[in-house]
């Protein structure tokens, strides 16, 4: 709950989530939706003003100190100080969980190595390009081996060769056991690397499942066709099918909503075939996450990044 001057505004109204250790939770949601509220206040950076919450395995109201020893948080704007060497950064940041100076040396020269910035590491980070200004942004996180670590929005404005970089990096961890809480724009990225994710519109969870079930349950398949003659014709034979959820003329086709479109269309071929009817193009689409969003929010999540 934030006051402004005329008004309280509840940034974040209901959200219960259960993330799963070792795996990479996906938190989308169009800009002001309370991802970013929701992560300051798990990483004890904002106090929040109502709820209960338990993080690496400690209570947030009462152990924060505790909390802050065991995760690590890579905000949208960084932290790196444009004047001075990656590699000091990293030692500094070791310093501050109280390693020695010579376990903080060999920890950023281990971080160094893993997130290929050897190129990079004694130039001032004033110097770096975007991809390797983000990649120390996550070692900074990664200095004291975290439980989980959360990144929020960690490839926005990169280019795909340094998102795709970033990406692997994040794969890497969770290989290693790291539990990652991760907010996205990048719906094609949130589809293939997230184990489960959740939709926030609002302040409130809309959605949340593993990617596979939220276009499975939400979406569904879509089949587009087109038909020499009445589109409505072909409309009315197949909306009653029981594989059908929704059905539609839209821009001269019919748009169909089905269970599994690899079983659908077979029945529909045979369906319009012995009704004399001719197709004459047709297509199957499989839902995207961004077709997840639209559903529930009535707008596209690439939309709001834009």
């Amino acid at each position: 709950m934030f006051k402004s001057r005329k008004r309280q505004v509840e940034a974040v109204a209901g959200v219960d989530l259960d993330v799963r250790q070792g795996e990479i939770f996906g938190f989308l949601g169009p800009n002001g939706a309370g991802k970013t509220t929701t992560l300051r206040m798990l990483a004890t950076l904002l106090p929040p003003s109502g709820g209960t919450a338990r993080v690496a395995g400690c209570e947030l109201a009462t152990q924060p100190a505790q909390i802050r020893e065991r995760i690590g948080y890579v905000g949208q704007a960084g932290g790196a100080d444009r004047e001075i060497t990656g590699r000091t950064e990293l030692v500094f940041q070791g310093r501050l969980y109280g390693m020695s100076t010579q376990a903080a040396g060999k920890r950023a020269a281990e971080l160094i190595e893993m997130l290929e910035l050897e190129g990079a590491a004694d130039r001032k980070v004033g110097t770096y390009s975007g991809g390797q200004k983000r990649r120390l942004d996550i070692g900074l996180g990664l200095v004291h081996n975290p439980q989980l670590l959360f990144l929020d929005e960690p490839t926005t404005g990169l280019d795909p060769q340094s998102r795709a970089r970033v990406w692997d990096e994040v794969r890497r961890m969770h290989d290693r056991g790291t539990t990652i809480f991760v907010t996205t724009h990048y719906l094609d990225e949130a589809d293939a690397l997230c184990d489960r994710v959740a939709i926030i519109d609002y302040g409130k969870i809309v959605a949340e499942g593993t990617p596979e079930e939220l276009k499975r349950a939400v979406a569904g398949d879509v089949v587009t066709l087109s038909v020499a003659g009445e589109q409505d014709r072909a409309l009315d034979l197949i909306k009653a099918q029981p594989f059908v959820r929704e059905a539609k003329v839209e821009n001269g086709s019919v748009h169909l909503y089905v269970d599994r479109g690899e079983v659908a269309m077979p029945a529909i071929l045979r369906l319009l075939d012995a009704a004399h009817m001719q197709i004459v193009t047709m297509e199957l689409h499989r839902p995207s996450l961004d077709d997840v969003f639209l559903r529930q929010t009535g707008r596209s999540l690439r939309e709001t990044a834009a």
